[in-house]
């Protein structure tokens, strides 16, 4: 049935293209063959169309941008019937001329005709704020300064294909044109173990998905209002950012991008600006989460100029301010000091959230709820270790992986931890970080 439903759809395109070669000087909005969604519905591409709103014109360009891949024959059987057709002075061919592939052209004619006016209209279709390329739905490959627009074939990205023929969204790998990577946790709320205001205070963006739709477009608020959500995170290392940050990805079905930071900053004067339009580009419109991890390296406050690298520093700061207010998703920065931000920034955020070192009736709780249940400890009070020992969330689980591995090599059917087994492994833990054993 879903093979059936899109062949409906390619079946309507090629009698438009043979209406549009038989009835060259008439109008696309009144001659066309008429297209009712409802009679394409029930495969994952016509019910994408439908969810989409697309006007007649944007399901043309859509089809044909995907014709290469699902129909890369279509023009060729047409072309075979009207081999004299202007149509195909306005396609591209493969390399040995066989099939012929849709340029911007292409469609101009298919929705203009002969027409000038008409067809200087269809390139509205193709403009950066058309719904087409602002969702991704199209692109132009080669397109640029030696390469005229009209010329350029029409695609669908990969991403967006699995997206409207398979329904999965295929998501990027980490590369130099997208410095990220995708994290997961298995983890819950419940694991993350924090004072209850700033838990409140992170369910608080939760709500923003499913009531910014709602203010945005039904109170039509974006009049008023930027798009998206822009959090601070700030605190000591292993005090629960980062899986706060893959909480709300997990809780909002929303993939959450770690950036790497290293990545993005370079010595080279500009080049950190293109790093960062890379990867905002690839952001854009998707939903996803961006999570700056060590905010500080890139967003942190501007110097005062003192030579051509703090000027363009300063630059590279008020680009970052200008893309993330325009960003239409949630974007994270995490930071070890609210203070090290530009307060530009801070100025922008929706939200900034502390995120403190636990006290020792919370070191309690992290401790009660993350030991294995097989360790059996000897001798072990652990309210006096809690209150003794201040260590984060991020340290008190690298000493339950510490002894846990230790019981397990001893092959104590019983699994005992020793009081001092579990010193041992805390001290490991002061000593990583230059503290003071007590």
């Amino acid at each position: 049935m879903k093979a059936e439903q899109i062949q409906k759809l390619f079946t309507h395109l090629e009698n438009v293209i043979t209406w549009r070669i038989n009835n060259s000087s008439e109008d696309f909005n009144t001659g066309a063959p008429e297209f009712i969604i409802g009679d394409h519905q029930g495969s994952q591409l016509g019910n994408y169309i439908s969810e989409k709103k697309l006007a007649h014109q944007e399901v043309i360009i859509l089809l044909m941008a995907l014709l290469p891949a699902l129909e890369p024959a279509l023009l060729k059987r047409i072309y075979l019937e009207f081999p004299n057709s202007a149509l195909f002075d306005f396609c591209s061919v493969n390399d040995n001329g066989r099939l012929f592939f849709p340029t911007v052209q292409t469609v101009q004619y298919i929705l203009g005709g002969d027409s000038i006016a008409d067809r200087l209209n269809a390139l509205d279709y193709f403009s950066s704020d058309s719904v087409l390329v602002r969702n991704e739905m199209i692109m132009l490959p080669g397109s640029g300064q030696n390469q005229a627009l009209m010329n350029v074939q029409i695609t669908v990205p990969q991403e967006t294909f699995n997206m409207i023929i398979f329904g999965s969204e295929l998501l990027p790998k980490m590369s130099n044109d997208f410095p990220a990577e995708q994290i997961h946790t298995r983890r819950s709320w419940a694991d993350l173990i924090l004072p209850q205001n700033t838990l409140d205070e992170l369910q608080s963006i939760e709500s923003w998905y499913s009531s910014s739709r709602i203010l945005m477009e039904e109170w039509d608020m974006q009049k008023k209002l930027k798009p998206g959500f822009r959090v601070l995170f700030y605190g000591d290392p292993g005090t629960g950012k980062t899986l706060a940050a893959s909480l709300l990805g997990k809780y909002t079905k929303r993939p959450v991008f770690r950036v790497d930071v290293s990545m993005l900053v370079s010595k080279y004067i500009g080049e950190t600006e293109k790093q960062l339009a890379k990867l905002f580009d690839k952001a854009e419109n998707k939903n996803w989460i961006l999570f700056f991890d060590e905010a500080d390296a890139i967003f942190g406050k501007r110097t005062n100029v003192r030579d051509a690298h703090d000027k363009y520093a300063n630059q590279e700061v008020s680009y970052l301010l200008q893309r993330i207010e325009t960003f239409s998703g949630l974007i994270i920065l995490a930071s070890n000091f609210k203070n090290n931000m530009d307060k530009a920034f801070t100025r922008r955020f929706h939200s900034c959230i502390k995120f403190s070192n636990p006290k020792h009736e919370e070191r309690l709780r992290i401790w009660q709820h993350n030991l294995p249940e097989q360790l059996q400890l000897q001798d072990i009070d652990l309210e006096q270790i809690a209150r003794k020992y201040e260590l984060t969330g991020s340290n008190i689980m690298n000493v339950i992986q510490d002894v846990s591995l230790k019981t397990i090599a001893l092959k104590d059917p019983d699994y005992k931890v020793s009081l001092e087994m579990l010193l041992e492994s805390i001290r490991k833990e002061y000593a990583k970080e230059d503290k003071i054993f007590p």
